[in-house]
């Protein structure tokens, strides 16, 4: 039986050493397995069904000439043919299923898939952290360890990190997604759970994401507002149109609380999030930015909106979208104060 050593460092979790390595792409496709949570009955069976748009998705992103960095976590189960464990090496046999995948099963799934194209891909390596012969109860501790506690990496982050990496054509929208998903997922946020993503159910008094994305893309984009203004990073961006909506939000529930009342609320329908994101961009972020104050009571000095004299979902029922985005937009620039001395050396968000 063909064995490989491998050297490795070895940490401790839930009282079972785990030992991490490099292992070629090849071997390791030869001694992994998938054991799905309520298909298989045997120990450690914890992973999900696998994803087929998900699996051609990676293989692309492989073709395409990258790899991995973290780690595959695999838990061995053959206990007739044990990995033998030396001070320095781990000599582990290559042949036949031997491994349950707890983290990393579409990766691996997606390498299988890339190496049927490109079979130079089994020589490359990756890292493996390997367990041998975690019960069911351990292996699930793991699995929710790694699926609850990370969150993952929001896609369009890796521009501002690796900008040369991603199209910028792709940089817009992989942005704008992101940052809608936190104004829907973030319960400080004022659109939390507000926005309608495609294929959910239909219902009243909620916003189309492609409603938001339609309004927010032109000014993520390469040379748009916040490349100009030069606020490129992600948190800045969420905290700045957080903290504005979160100004209209507190002042339309000073009056029958019209913000949750989500059919009367203007800023859920086509015209009224995208007359006031234009107002935020082309007035507030300006004055703000010069101000170095991004903070909601700043911008809620410099709007001076009066909760006795609010525009209406009926101020712009009868109007076609673009005279009601216009509406909307003329509504807070004739409310915005010009006039707000400031003394900030920093930005305050």
């Amino acid at each position: 039986m063909r064995s490989e050593e491998y050297k490795y460092i070895t940490t401790r979790f839930f009282e079972h050493d785990i030992y991490t390595f490099p292992m070629k792409v090849g071997d390791l496709l030869q001694i992994q397995y998938v054991a799905p949570r309520g298909v298989s009955t045997e120990q450690g069976a914890v992973q999900r069904i696998l994803n087929k748009k998900r699996i051609s998705q990676i293989k692309d992103f492989i073709l395409a000439g990258n790899s991995f960095v973290n780690t595959f976590i695999l838990n061995w189960t053959d206990t007739e043919n044990l990995p033998r464990i030396k001070k320095e090496t781990l000599n582990i046999p290559l042949q036949g299923r031997r491994a349950q995948i707890l983290d990393g099963q579409h990766r691996v799934a997606g390498l299988q898939e890339a190496v049927n194209v490109k079979p130079e891909i089994s020589e490359t390596e990756v890292l493996v952290s390997l367990c041998i012969g975690l019960k069911t109860q351990d292996a699930a501790k793991i699995f929710l360890n790694i699926n609850s506690e990370q969150k993952p990496v929001p896609k369009s982050l890796i521009y501002d990190l690796f900008g040369e990496a991603v199209d910028d054509r792709e940089q817009a929208i992989n942005r704008v997604t992101d940052i809608i998903s936190f104004l829907n997922n973030n319960e400080e946020s004022p659109y939390f759970q507000f926005v309608k993503y495609p294929g959910s159910p239909r219902t009243s008094g909620m916003i189309d994401l492609a409603i938001m994305v339609n309004a927010m893309k032109p000014y993520f984009e390469k040379d748009g507002a916040f490349d100009r203004l030069k606020l490129t990073e992600i948190e800045t961006q969420q905290k700045i149109i957080i903290n504005f909506y979160t100004v209209i939000k507190e002042t339309y529930n000073k009056t029958n609380k019209i913000w949750d009342k989500k059919i009367e609320n203007p800023f859920i329908k086509a015209a009224g999030f995208s007359g006031a994101f234009d107002f935020l961009i082309e007035t507030l972020i300006p004055r703000c930015q010069a101000d170095k104050k991004f903070s909601v009571d700043h911008m809620a000095t410099l709007m001076k909106l009066d909760s006795d004299d609010l525009i209406t979902v009926t101020d712009i029922k009868s109007l076609d979208g673009k005279t009601a985005k216009k509406k909307i937009k003329s509504f807070f620039n004739d409310n915005f104060l010009q006039d707000v001395p400031s003394s900030s050396d920093e930005y305050e968000f």
